[in-house]
């Protein structure tokens, strides 16, 4: 309660500093008003790291909805299995805030737990929505199942930094997850051949993501005067570490 007062003060001192700005009786002129008016009212309320917060959640989100769509569109028997008409279908259904990243072919699993059900051999459902609920269940855990930060909100860098080893790992799982006959359970890069150069583009966009929650674990550590334990793994060995239940 004292914390949402805070904001709402805060966001009060914000408009009142919008009307003071804005020329009596000129409502639609060009003055300085209009810059004014171009002010959100609620970044009043964040410090610098907040924004900087803001824009890397929404840069790795974007990121996600990326990955998602580049496996769909090399994998299109996996969203097919759930009857959608086209891709961009399954992606909305999948991608729909109002599901909280829960999704009932992932049998009750979330987070990593989800990313490994995917990538079972036994799993016969869309591995795709699986695999990418999961990880962005995990993401939204480490970003404390926030959408937006201000100066009250905290985030824990030891979260952030597990995310990123995390999405290591489900990335080399994700190359190297095969059948009984050798044949990979969802494609993602391809290796380059006689006449074609090698498909990095999945890799690509995990570097992205693990190097923006890198970035804003290291900020937030050293604004916070925090230490970040860091783990060394063989890939082909590692454990995802805990992010949803981390305190």
């Amino acid at each position: 309660m004292r914390r949402a007062a805070v904001v709402v003060l805060l966001l009060l001192l914000a408009a009142c500093a919008h009307d003071k700005g804005r020329p009596a009786g000129n409502a639609g002129g060009k003055t300085v008003g209009d810059s004014v008016a171009s002010f959100d009212p609620k970044q009043i309320g964040k410090t610098d790291v907040d924004r900087v917060a803001d824009i890397h959640r929404r840069e790795i989100f974007a990121s996600v909805r990326v990955l998602a769509e580049k496996l769909y569109r090399r994998n299109p028997r996996e969203w097919k299995k759930g009857g959608h008409a086209s891709i961009e279908a399954a992606l909305d259904r999948l991608l729909d805030p109002r599901t909280g990243w829960r999704l009932p072919e992932s049998a009750g699993r979330r987070d990593t737990d989800a990313i490994l059900l995917a990538l079972r051999e036994d799993f016969e459902g869309d591995r795709v929505a699986v695999f990418i609920a999961g990880m962005g269940a995990m993401l939204n855990a480490a970003f404390e199942e926030k959408t937006e930060f201000f100066m009250l909100d905290e985030l824990d860098p030891q979260k952030l930094y597990n995310s990123a080893r995390n999405l290591e790992i489900a990335a080399w799982k994700l190359a190297n997850a095969r059948d009984a006959g050798g044949a990979p359970l969802l494609l993602s890069n391809e290796t380059a051949q006689a006449a074609q150069p090698a498909n990095l583009s999945f890799e690509r966009e995990f570097g992205k993501m693990i190097g923006n929650l890198d970035l804003l674990s290291a900020l937030i550590a050293d604004k916070d005067h925090r230490t970040i334990a860091r783990m060394a793994q063989s890939l082909a060995t590692a454990v995802f570490l805990p992010v949803a239940g981390l305190r």
